[in-house]
């Protein structure tokens, strides 16, 4: 049935937490003026829920409100669908089902994107309309549409980035009030930036998730969140904070994406998060308490960053609510934007990588023992860049930056290290971005 007037777009939300109690708020809100400037009259006409008795941060009239989500999918009075609820399943099966019908598809949800991101990209151009996530991977940031749309002809080499709010409110809190790793992990968790259980952000497998993400879209090729290497800051000490300002580094948790050189018929791509030490004039070093940002290098256009709040309900929402505009708009103008056709990657391991590293080791305190030491790191092709020793009573702190080096030589290194009778403990191990 023709509708009378089709500038209306009925829109089903699957989910109404903190992002999808803001996206209404702001729909309602915004629902005038994006009318007057795009001709798209937006209307969130069903919210489908896993409790309707659950009080909510918006009102919500009985009849909108459902426990039903597959019926807001075979409704064909439902034009595009917002999916908020996250995690694999059924968010997964109901996104197939939308998408198999025929309607665009808006979702934050970077759990399933990093991990079946390739079968949902394909059932949307199969189907011939839009699927698009520009909340799932940065907040409020606008990452995912520079890199489809403005950098999409970019020869890009790689994009580095905080992508987690958490951790970075964390390692700021360390770094800025002296406090324990604990202490400010829970102070993160009351402010409501960490989850009861946060594994899933200081062990970097949330961060993982987007870095898979942003690698798939930067690079056209099919990356899952298996492929990507993370390490996380639980193992971050004040000691470590303090030798990295007397340094001249802030310790950071990075995603870190970049195409590698190579003459192979498929690109090779390392994908990794980990902490590291980043240089304090580095754009990077500045950002601080839970923002995100992303830094890009590209070929042609040299180096841009993407900063703002890479969480929280209003931010994601705004994100959200962009992507909800674009699928409307192509909608009723029966277009798409459609991610292409991936290509296979070679995932090149961390050990085949190359970088700078800070090593915190504690050695007996006698003739002799240095030499020793740097004898270990030269048997290994390791180079030490600059040395800093401190007396501990009967033992010594010594602090190493070596030059660039191969990971697999380092990991080797400190196995050897730990062998020696005059080695007591290797405390600290982290990455140099920006030195060789």
């Amino acid at each position: 049935m023709q509708r009378v007037d089709q500038r209306l777009v009925r829109v089903g939300l699957l989910g109404c937490g903190h992002v999808g109690g803001a996206l209404i708020d702001l729909a309602r809100q915004q629902r005038a003026p994006v009318a007057a400037r795009t001709g798209i009259d937006l209307d969130i006409v069903k919210v489908a829920v896993r409790s309707a008795s659950k009080e909510r941060s918006v009102e919500l009239d009985a009849d909108v409100v459902t426990t039903d989500a597959r019926t807001l999918v075979d409704d064909p009075d439902i034009d595009v669908i917002v999916e908020v609820i996250g995690g694999i399943e059924p968010a997964r099966e109901l996104i197939l089902a939308a998408l198999a019908a025929g309607k665009p598809v808006v979702t934050a949800n970077k759990e399933l994107l990093a991990n079946h991101g390739a079968e949902l990209y394909a059932a949307a151009a199969a189907s011939g309309v839009d699927l698009l996530f520009e909340a799932a991977v940065a907040g409020g940031i606008p990452l995912m549409r520079p890199l489809r749309e403005s950098l999409v002809g970019e020869p890009v080499g790689r994009v580095m980035g905080i992508v987690n709010g958490t951790t970075n409110y964390i390692l700021s809190q360390m770094a800025e009030a002296g406090a324990e790793y604990g202490d400010a992990l829970a102070q993160a968790q009351s402010l409501g930036y960490a989850e009861r259980d946060p594994t899933a952000d200081v062990e970097g497998y949330d961060a993982g998730a987007k870095a898979a993400i942003i690698a798939t879209i930067a690079f056209g090729a099919d990356v899952v969140a298996g492929d990507v290497y993370h390490e996380g800051i639980s193992r971050i000490t004040p000691t470590d904070i303090e030798f990295a300002t007397r340094l001249g580094y802030v310790i950071k948790l990075l995603a870190i994406i970049e195409r590698l050189p190579g003459a192979g018929a498929t690109p090779s791509i390392a994908v990794r998060v980990h902490p590291a030490l980043v240089p304090v004039d580095h754009p990077l070093a500045s950002v601080r308490d839970s923002f995100n940002a992303v830094f890009i290098e590209g070929d042609a256009v040299g180096d841009l960053m993407l900063y703002g709040r890479g969480a929280g309900g209003p931010p994601t929402a705004s994100a959200v609510f962009g992507d909800l505009i674009d699928a409307a708009s192509n909608l009723r103008q029966r277009t798409h934007a459609p991610i292409g056709s991936l290509s296979e990657a070679t995932i090149v391991s961390i050990d085949e990588l190359d970088s700078a590293f800070y090593l915190n080791i504690d050695v007996v305190d006698r003739p002799g023992v240095l030499a020793e030491v740097a004898g270990v790191f030269g048997e290994h092709g390791v180079s030490i860049q600059s040395m800093e020793q401190s007396g501990l009573n009967d033992n010594a702190r010594i602090i190493f930056i070596t030059h660039s080096a191969r990971e697999r030589a380092v990991q080797a290194t400190l196995r050897a290290l730990r062998d020696l009778d005059s080695v007591g403990t290797v405390n600290g191990v982290l990455r140099v971005i920006g030195d060789g």
